[in-house]
């Protein structure tokens, strides 16, 4: 009789049975939310992966109509989800291995697309070329814009305050020992072009020789396309001064 108050006792610690189901209970509903969670990621993935090829596809006929029969799109292909390569060809010689690549925004990609939109980063089109002529410098040119208020100053006078605005040149920051104004026509030509959105542009030795980077949007517009290429060829033209 003294000994069964102890063997109630370890009895006691054994799980019940519906202790046991509401851990079963508890664990198959993690597994829900995993797989409703993998299967949510999947299918944005593909629903923005297919927009994101949608857009590409817009994007390469609004290349074509740039060209507008000065030149055609050989082959393309996508690097990646966000990220379309293009092959260009053009019957004159004002430009060698044309290629472009447009980065759309991560859309696949949760994270990095709320990122890529918290840091408000354009869709962008990079055209890059070879010029027939080793350029005999290294220029890049990278647009800014820079935009600033007074907090002291309230909105209804803000309103009311006659602002003075200054268009200043182009600021050149070079290595060399002795710098010479050889780089003007090519200054000039991006000072008028700033209507195409050009928001970079290089010139280097190597192959490619020449590279100009444009937000995408702005090639919706068929005139300012054409308008785009026109500036390229330009850019170009004005490089072939400093040829080797």
């Amino acid at each position: 009789m003294a000994n069964r108050p102890l063997a109630c006792a370890a009895t006691s610690d054994v799980p019940s049975a519906s202790e046991h189901r509401t851990e079963d209970g508890v664990g198959r509903l993690l597994i829900i939310d995993v797989v409703c969670a993998v299967a949510t990621l999947g299918v944005w993935y593909v629903v923005f992966s297919a927009y994101n090829r949608r857009r590409g596809t817009e994007a390469l006929r609004w290349v074509q109509s740039a060209c507008a029969g000065k030149g055609r799109i050989l082959e393309f292909h996508w690097l990646s989800s966000s990220r379309l390569h293009a092959k260009l060809h053009f019957p004159s010689r004002s430009f060698d291995n044309a290629q472009v690549t447009m980065k759309f925004r991560p859309r696949p990609f949760p994270v990095q697309w709320m990122m890529s939109r918290l840091h408000k980063q354009k869709e962008t089109l990079t055209f890059e070329a070879d010029l027939g002529g080793s350029p005999n410098l290294h220029l890049e040119v990278v647009r800014h814009r820079w935009c600033a208020h007074s907090r002291s100053v309230t909105a209804r006078k803000r309103d009311e305050r006659d602002w003075e605005i200054y268009e200043p040149g182009p600021v050149v920051l070079t290595t060399r020992t002795h710098w010479k104004e050889d780089s003007t026509s090519e200054l000039n030509t991006l000072m008028t072009a700033r209507q195409q959105d050009v928001l970079q542009v290089r010139f280097r030795p190597e192959s490619p020789q020449f590279s100009a980077t444009i937000a995408l949007d702005a090639l919706d517009d068929p005139r300012t396309a054409a308008g785009f290429l026109t500036t390229l060829r330009e850019l170009a033209s004005g490089a072939s001064a400093h040829r080797q």
